[in-house]
């Protein structure tokens, strides 16, 4: 039995489970806590200590936000695999993210929100997919502790997005925006102080160097097409500039093409590949309704830090049951949900065992609640008329049924994602799943602007029963999937 079976010092598990879990833990802290603000401070009034950009700017911004975010771990991925090393990867990650955050707490206006969006962005694509690598690096093939270990990390990051909102959420609307920005600096600060410090002893040599490091041939080409987006980014920008139409709906529009672009993209390069071999090409065709599906699905999930925080703040009662409630504590319900009905749906699927439904109907079950989540946010507006504040119960139940669903596609998009790969794309298959919510939230970024108080009742009926359709055709087109996919269920 090697080593790393014998060590149990952290429930159980290794001891180096304990940094990555922390780490990820202060950074998932840092990062909801941020997000639980940072739609109000972009629509506050200067008054108020707000940035006073009008409230479908502000909506735009955040979803362009979480898919740059998605974008990056790309990127990130690349840093570790082939120049740095997952260990130096995640430190730099995470420093990055540290100053993101200090630089949103200056009290420098817009300039400092779109230089902290760029270091945020860039810190979380190298920090995120590069921790969850270093956690399975822990066991050895062998070990039958992986999936609980794997567990206990998810857990951490729930924690950490829990916590944030309340802790960062009330510090920044009772008292300063800047002081909750503050906040999120100084946890990052102590994942990486416990990170670089806990890691040298409890880590061994886990991600200390790049698994496939790039060669002085591919250094010579990455550079090459490292120059050629340069300057195609500095062509594009520099003429909106010249011309007059450098605007934040310029850079918005810009990102959501690349958003829609990039899965086009990939999904082009494998069926045109020839390293891809007439058996896998079905499947990858097989895999695309679902991508589309997943797209639709995490288009409704990530609009509850922008439109629902929205909703929250100005149509619900700041006070339920007599207590009060701040809109950012809104934000917790994902997480709490999360952890609530993870244990229930796992013991669901595996007392059905082999009678639990297919990939596809459990796709199609998480796009029905995701819709119906949607369109119970429609009856408030019906039945009260949208210059009234309603109970805050029709957000919690809302956000309850959004989570029933994604229960039935998250845990298993990243798996299925996996099956359907080509070999000669199973490095980039993670990236894929990732590029879903990416596309996502490009599109919320377009359709943000259509939410008004006129509009509230229509917004959230049409987007929901978008939902519920997809969700139907998706299980009326089992029988041509399932052919497509072969073997894989």
């Amino acid at each position: 039995m090697d080593e790393q079976q014998l060590d149990k010092s952290f429930l159980g598990q290794p001891k180096g489970l304990s940094t990555l879990f922390f780490t990820e833990m202060w950074e998932r802290f840092s990062y909801y806590g941020m997000r639980a603000i940072l739609l109000y401070y972009i629509y506050d009034t200067v008054a108020n200590g707000g940035l006073g950009l009008p409230k479908e700017t502000a909506l735009a911004i955040m979803s362009i936000y979480g898919s740059l975010v998605f974008m990056s771990s790309i990127v990130g991925g690349w840093i570790s695999d082939r120049v740095l090393g997952a260990r130096k990867t995640v430190f730099f990650g995470g420093a990055f993210i540290m100053v993101g955050h200090i630089v949103l707490a200056t009290p420098f206006g817009v300039s400092a929100l779109f230089l902290s969006i760029f270091l945020i962005v860039i810190g979380t694509g190298m920090l995120k997919p590069n921790v969850s690598g270093m956690v399975g690096h822990l066991y050895s093939k062998t070990d039958t502790r992986r999936d609980a270990g794997f567990s206990i990390f998810y857990m951490g990051i729930n924690i950490g997005a829990l916590l944030a909102p309340f802790v960062v959420g009330t510090l920044g609307q009772t008292y300063n925006y800047h002081v909750g920005f503050s906040v999120a600096a100084f946890g990052m600060f102590f994942g990486l102080l416990q990170y670089y410090f806990q890691g040298k002893k409890s880590l061994s040599t886990i991600g200390l160097n790049p698994t496939n490091p790039i060669g002085a041939d591919e250094r010579k080409k990455f550079m090459r097409s490292l120059l050629f987006a340069l300057v195609f980014v500095i062509v594009l920008f520099g003429g909106a500039f010249a011309t007059g139409h450098l605007t934040i709906g310029f850079f918005i529009n810009s990102v959501s093409v690349l958003g829609i672009l990039l899965p086009v993209y990939y999904f082009i390069k494998m069926l045109t590949s020839k390293n891809v071999t007439a058996e896998e090409k079905p499947k990858v065709l097989g895999y695309i309704p679902l991508f589309l599906a997943g797209i639709v699905f995490w288009s409704l999930e990530e609009q509850g830090s922008s439109i629902l925080a929205l909703f929250a703040s100005e149509r619900t009662n700041d006070t339920l049951f007599g207590f009060s409630i701040a809109p950012s504590w809104f934000q917790s319900l994902n997480p709490i949900f999360v952890v609530v009905l993870t244990p229930v749906f796992v013991t669901l699927w595996t007392k059905l065992g082999k009678k639990q439904p297919s990939t596809v109907v459990k796709f199609s079950l998480g796009l029905v609640f995701a819709g119906l989540s949607f369109v119970l946010l429609m009856l408030p507006g019906l039945l009260y008329g949208t210059d009234t504040r309603v109970s805050p119960l029709w957000l919690f139940f809302s956000f309850f049924i959004m989570i029933v669903g994604e229960m039935c596609i998250s845990p298993v998009g990243l798996s299925i994602t996996t099956k359907l790969a080509p070999k000669a794309f199973e490095s980039q298959t993670v990236a894929i799943w990732l590029l879903a919510d990416a596309a996502s939230q490009a599109i919320n970024a377009q359709i943000a602007r259509f939410y008004t108080p006129q509009t509230e009742s229509a917004y959230f009926g049409i987007v929901g029963i978008v939902a519920v359709i997809a969700g139907i055709l998706l299980i009326l087109s089992k029988k041509p999937i399932k052919k497509l996919m072969g073997s894989i269920h």
